[in-house]
């Protein structure tokens, strides 16, 4: 409980420095805006699809619907920090700015988290037909 209420008084002490740190911009107002776009981005989006996908999952059955939620989020998130430079407007007239092929490395990031995704689901099957095997043995 101790630890609980330690981890909560650090995040309000971050979220005040965070506060802090809104007032003195020159233009709040903007900041507060890309604020309020991620809470409903994420209200709007990612947890509806979230949701979706599993009561799709919970209606045909699968008991995995804890590893594909988390799958889910991790797609979602990674997908609203990638928003920005993914809609970018054209070519920027700095090519330093944002080097780098954005478009292509979401996408082998989504790769990634899928490839992750299905290795643990396959790793996770194994241990459970390996466990079941072993109970199902006779003892001698």
């Amino acid at each position: 409980m101790v630890f609980r209420y330690a981890v909560g008084g650090f995040g309000l002490v971050v979220m005040a420095f965070g506060g802090f740190l809104l007032v003195r911009e020159p233009e709040p107002w903007r900041i507060a805006g890309w604020l309020a776009g991620g809470v409903l981005v994420h209200d709007g989006l990612v947890a509806p699809l979230v949701i979706a996908v599993a009561a799709v999952a919970a209606a045909a059955g699968l008991r995995l619907r804890g590893v594909a939620r988390a799958a889910l989020i991790v797609a979602g998130s990674l997908t609203v920090i990638a928003l920005p430079p993914l809609l970018r407007p054209g070519g920027v007239a700095n090519a330093t700015v944002l080097p780098l092929d954005y478009s292509r490395n979401w996408l082998l990031a989504m790769a990634t988290l899928a490839v992750l995704t299905a290795g643990y689901v396959a790793a996770r099957a194994g241990v459970r037909r390996v466990a079941r095997r072993r109970a199902a043995k006779p003892q001698g």
